[in-house]
């Protein structure tokens, strides 16, 4: 075996961001090497930090590359220098805290990079405030049996619903099999109270489009060819992959920004740390506006409300208070308990977005 390089520097803004192991592979199908992963975030540097820029941060990191193990990392891994900055995060379902990641600038980024870290997982809220969401998540994600067309019809409903609203959101792949639309909005609701509005959007997503789209809480209560609009990435410690992060599956595949036009024909298999920062270069953030309006949730709440009145005892009620906080629970299961390895351990992250 060829005897690995011992380290780079990278210049990374006013920062160097030492790189070691820079020839370790983390993507063995392809090859693609730690150095690989660094270069692909300078590529779209722009919009990673767009991103995550002030938002608490959970990493994935595979120190293994993506043949070993990987690991959830809430706290800030040791050893990071006095420039990374982090924001404290309460966990009620642990009663613990836990210094997050918060970036502020690329090199910090780049030095997770160094971390082993291959995804990055941002909340919803800014380290303003970390109890009041500025960003409500709308995620399709797709049953086992669901073709991606169904996600396009849905997305395509969600469109029209939003502009129905006045209100503007921005696509992007998961990086998986589904799509993600981010919205920004005014930071004055609790996590609750975003998820309630997020269950009235994708509960009217359901009446409109009721043969492909599903808003069951339990698994096993959603016909498998349907489309879930997941709600729940709404709730407290719930987080996505954010726009323009690597997934740490075998093809690399990146959460990319699209435009609503390009929903028909996009196949998300096609973006990834090869090809993505072509597309950046030509055509940009595509997600580079999101902040320039922040919209209101009181007609989905007022909607919300209305769900909960003329049905209180019923499917309704159930899954929307399923998951009512501390913690929401993500459903896979009929059970309100995750494992105890995930009640001990605020590290390790049950509830992951697709």
């Amino acid at each position: 075996m060829p005897k690995q390089a011992d380290a780079v520097e990278l210049t990374v803004g006013t920062r160097t961001v030492r790189l070691s192991s820079p020839d370790r592979v983390y993507f063995p199908a392809h090859g693609w090497t730690k150095l690989d992963v660094a270069h692909y975030y300078l590529a779209v540097g722009d919009g990673i930090l767009r991103a995550l820029r002030e938002r608490p941060t959970m990493l994935h990191r595979f120190p293994d590359g993506l043949a070993g193990p990987k690991v959830h990392q809430k706290r800030l891994p040791k050893g990071a220098p006095d420039w990374m900055e982090t924001v404290e995060l309460h966990f009620p379902r642990y009663g613990l805290t836990a210094d997050e990641l918060c970036p502020t600038e690329l090199a910090q980024i780049i030095w997770a990079v160094q971390m082993s870290t291959v995804e990055f997982h941002p909340w919803n809220v800014r380290r303003a405030d970390v109890d009041r969401p500025d960003e409500w998540r709308i995620d399709l994600d797709p049953g086992p049996e669901a073709s991606f067309d169904a996600v396009r019809r849905t997305a395509s409903v969600v469109r029209d619903l939003l502009a129905e609203l006045g209100v503007t959101g921005y696509p992007k792949t998961s990086g998986g099999n589904g799509l993600h639309v981010y919205v920004r909005i005014v930071p004055e609701w609790g996590f609750a109270d975003v998820r309630r509005a997020a269950w009235a959007f994708a509960r009217e997503v359901e009446r409109r489009r009721p043969d492909d789209v599903t808003t069951a809480w339990w698994r096993s209560e959603r016909n498998p060819r349907h489309v879930f609009v997941d709600y729940n990435q709404n709730a407290r410690d719930h987080t996505i992959a954010a726009a323009y992060s690597l997934r740490g599956v075998p093809d690399g595949t990146v959460s990319t920004p699209i435009a609503w036009d390009e929903v028909d024909a996009v196949d998300p298999r096609a973006f990834t740390l090869a090809t993505v920062p072509a597309r950046f270069a030509e055509l940009g953030d595509l997600h580079g506006t999101i902040d320039d309006e922040a919209f209101r949730l009181d007609t989905l709440l007022e909607w919300a409300a209305r769900d909960e009145r003329d049905d209180p005892e019923g499917e309704a009620a159930r899954a929307l208070h399923a998951g009512d906080e501390p913690h929401a629970g993500s459903g896979p299961t009929k059970t309100r308990q995750q494992p105890r390895r995930f009640r001990d351990d605020p590290d390790k992250e049950p509830h992951e977005g697709a």
